[in-house]
């Protein structure tokens, strides 16, 4: 494993850990792959083998742990917390690596910022949304305030309660919650309409028995350029499994 970590300052001063892996070869673009909320780059691309996967294969495989998550700074600030922010992250980490040929993925929060980012004015060659779905994307009040009340909930949840799991990865994954209560109201839903325009090729990869952030037959439906691809698991096991990589792999060099 060749893994580099580097400190980016963002477009506010805030520092985000880099980890990257691999060299652009044979023609492929770098890959900038954003993970999940409460997780962290290692957790959800490292760990299970999918980044040495993309990076043995000529991708130059670029994972910044997003603002409040992992290795990167949690401010306390809500001032730290403007509306978009990982949007404004990513923009400014790919200006920053003066990136004009690149691809770009995420899994579940990193996906739906991924999309933010195409709406946005992102151009990346290829897109892949991992553990997306079209309600959680259009669809986010909802699925903060279940969020928000595991935050709130973190020391007093019984193991019968349905914010349990969600409790207990964040937890593991060591993230502050005052930091992540701030850092869950910079997010708004995606209009349809937005969603419709994006003609990125893009992957819609999603587990099989993982429906966590909505439809995302649907969701590959309203992309012109979208394609649905299922893998075994649920929203939290499909990311151990070795498919996830394998077609991400396939996607980006096909």
């Amino acid at each position: 494993m060749n893994l580099k970590n580097w400190d980016f300052s963002s477009f506010d001063g805030v520092k985000l850990k880099i980890h990257e892996m691999g060299e652009a070869k044979d023609g492929k673009y770098p890959v900038i792959l954003l993970h999940g909320l409460f997780s962290n780059a290692h957790t959800n691309w490292i760990k299970f083998g999918h980044a040495q996967l993309l990076a043995d294969a000529g991708f130059r495989v670029i994972m910044p742990d997003l603002r409040a998550h992992g290795e990167s700074a949690a401010p306390n600030d809500p001032a730290a917390y403007p509306d978009d922010v990982l949007v404004k992250d990513a923009l400014a980490l790919i200006a920053h690596l003066q990136l004009s040929d690149y691809d770009l993925g995420g899994f579940s929060l990193g996906a739906r910022t991924t999309a933010r980012l195409l709406v946005n004015g992102a151009k990346p060659g290829k897109a892949i949304l991992a553990g997306a779905g079209l309600e959680g994307l259009s669809g986010w009040e909802g699925r903060q305030e279940f969020f928000q009340e595991a935050i709130r909930l973190k020391d007093s949840a019984k193991r019968d309660d349905p914010h349990w799991l969600a409790i207990q990865f964040m937890k593991s994954q060591n993230v502050d919650p005052v930091a992540a209560a701030y850092l869950l109201r910079t997010f708004s839903d995606l209009e349809l309409e937005a969603l419709a325009v994006i003609d990125t090729p893009t992957l819609v990869l999603c587990g099989s028995e993982d429906r966590d952030n909505g439809d995302p037959v649907k969701l590959a439906g309203l992309l012109s350029g979208g394609r649905y691809v299922a893998i075994p698991g649920t929203h939290m096991s499909s990311v151990t499994n070795a498919e996830l990589g394998q077609e991400m792999l396939r996607f980006l060099a096909g």
